[in-house]
C-alpha cells in the first residue's frame, strides 16, 4: 500500500487520494452516507483473495491474520483496544448484539429519539419490549436534531440503555455524545451509537465520545464492501455480557487451540467484545477494508474530518446562497459530511416536493451521484472529494434555475 501521509507542503489528502479512488473522476460522487467508493488498494486486496480460491490455493492462516490486523487497524482508527472490537455483518447485526447480550429485567427502559433514527435501530428494542417487557422511552426531535437534554430528562433509575445516531442519516447533524455519555457514565447506563454515518469522515475517538457501544458497518465511510461491520464495547460492559449467540471463536480454550478445537462441558468467554465473534469471517469483505483502514489512518483522522467538513460547509454555504433550502441554514458546527436539501419529510428514499424531484433528476441526468431520504436531497463529500464537485454542482443548479426562470 502507498503511503498516504501528508509530508510535502502544498499536497492535499486529495491530491494523494484520488490515485487510490480513480471513481471519484469519473462522475462527481457525493454520496458517501450511501457508499464510499473503494480504494483502487483495495480492489487489488479483492483480487489477490478472488484468485487465491480460483486455484484452490487459500492461506487460512494467513485469512486469521489479515482479520487480526483488520481488527487492529479499526481499533486504531477509534482509539479502543483490539479486545474491545467484534466482526458483524454490519451495523444491525451489532445494535443487535448489544440489544440481546443486556442483561434486561421486566420494567427496565430504553431511551430513543424515534423520529431520527434509521429503522434498524428502532426494532431491536421494540424486539426487547415484546421479549423482556422492557419500555421504548420515544423523545421528540427538535428541528432535525436528537435534543440531548430532552433524551437526558427522559432518563431515571429504570433505564439501562440510552441509543442514538452520532450523525443522522437524514438530515445529516451531528450529536453530542460526550454531554450524554457522561451523564449515562455516572450512572451505570449503555451509551449505544450508530457510527456509521461518521466513522471514516469523522475523527472517532470512543474515549472522548463517552460511548460504551459503537455499531458501525464498512461500506460508506470505510469504502469497503457490504456485508461487513464492526462492534465496539467496552470492556467494562462487555465482560459483563453473555451473548446470545455462542461459537467457537467466542469461546477461550486458551492459546494454540486450533478453531475447530472443543471446550468441555465448562468453558470461558473470550475477552472483551470478541465473545461476539461468530463462525468464520467475511474475507473478502476485510481484505478490502484492510486497505481502506490504512489510507485513513496514514492521512490522520483529524485531516479527514478537516477536509470533510470543510468541503460540506462550504457546500451548504454555496447553496444557500443559491436560495435552496438547506436544511440546518448556514454552516456550523452541526454539520459532518452530509449537507441536505429540502424539508424533512415521511418516506424513506422519496419526495414529494415537486422542485427537490426535479432537481434531483436534473442532477441525476448530468451524473451527480447522490441520494434522497426523508423527502431531501442528501450529499456526502469524502477524503476523495474536491471544491470542484461544489463548482459543478453549483453551476448545474444555475442551469436548472435559469431553465425555469
Amino acid at each position: 500500500m502507498m503511503d498516504h501521509r501528508i509530508e510535502q507542503d502544498g499536497i492535499s489528502p486529495t491530491m494523494l487520494t484520488r490515485t487510490e479512488f480513480p471513481g471519484a473522476l469519473e462522475s462527481t460522487y457525493l454520496s458517501s452516507c450511501m457508499r464510499g467508493l473503494m480504494p483502487a488498494s483495495g480492489r487489488k486486496a479483492l483480487d489477490r483473495h478472488l484468485d487465491s480460491l480460483v486455484t484452490g490455493r487459500t492461506d487460512k492462516a494467513g485469512l486469521f491474520d489479515l482479520m487480526e490486523e483488520t481488527r487492529s487497524r479499526f481499533a486504531g482508527l477509534v482509539n479502543a483496544d483490539p479486545d474491545e472490537i467484534a466482526f458483524t455483518k454490519n451495523v444491525s447485526e451489532g445494535l443487535n448484539i448489544i440489544a440481546a447480550s443486556m442483561p434486561w429485567q421486566a420494567g427496565d427502559n430504553v431511551v430513543v429519539t424515534l423520529g431520527l433514527e434509521h429503522p434498524n435501530n428502532v426494532f431491536p428494542w421494540l424486539n426487547q419490549k415484546e421479549r423482556t417487557g422492557i419500555e421504548v422511552r420515544i423523545v421528540p426531535e427538535r428541528d432535525g436534531h436528537i435534543d440531548i437534554d430532552a433524551m437526558i430528562a427522559a432518563i431515571d433509575d429504570k433505564t439501562r440503555l440510552v441509543t442514538m445516531p452520532t450523525v443522522t442519516f437524514s438530515p445529516g447533524f451531528r450529536a453530542d455524545t460526550r454531554k450524554i455519555g457522561a451523564f449515562c457514565r455516572e450512572r451505570d447506563i449503555f451509551l449505544l451509537v450508530d457510527a456509521v454515518q461518521s466513522v471514516g469522515v469523522l475523527n472517532c475517538d470512543v474515549q472522548d465520545m463517552i460511548v460504551d457501544g459503537f455499531a458501525v458497518s464498512t461500506q460508506k465511510g470505510l469504502c469497503g464492501l457490504y456485508g461487513m461491520g464492526f462492534l465496539y464495547c467496552r470492556r467494562d460492559w462487555a465482560d459483563r455480557m453473555t451473548p446470545a449467540y455462542l461459537a467457537r471463536f467466542g469461546v477461550d480454550l486458551g492459546g494454540g487451540a486450533s478453531e475447530a478445537a472443543t471446550a468441555t462441558l465448562g468453558y470461558d468467554l473470550m475477552p472483551g467484545a470478541r465473545r461476539f465473534d461468530l463462525g468464520n469471517y467475511n474475507y473478502p469483505a476485510a481484505a478490502v477494508v484492510h486497505e481502506s483502514l490504512g489510507i485513513l489512518a496514514d492521512i490522520g483522522m483529524a485531516e479527514v474530518e478537516r477536509h470533510v467538513t470543510s468541503l460540506s460547509c462550504a457546500f451548504a454555504d454555496r447553496m444557500l446562497a443559491l436560495g435552496l433550502p438547506v436544511m440546518g441554514g448556514p454552516s456550523g458546527p452541526h454539520l459532518a459530511s452530509i449537507v441536505s436539501i429540502g424539508h424533512l419529510a415521511e418516506g424513506h428514499d422519496s419526495t414529494s416536493d415537486s422542485d427537490i424531484q426535479a432537481l434531483s433528476d436534473h442532477l441525476t441526468a448530468h451524473d451527480v451521484i447522490h441520494s434522497i431520504r426523508r423527502g431531501m436531497m442528501r450529499f456526502a463529500f469524502h477524503i476523495y472529494n474536491t471544491t470542484a464537485d461544489i463548482d459543478r454542482v453549483e453551476s448545474l443548479v444555475r442551469d436548472w434555475q435559469s431553465s425555469r426562470s
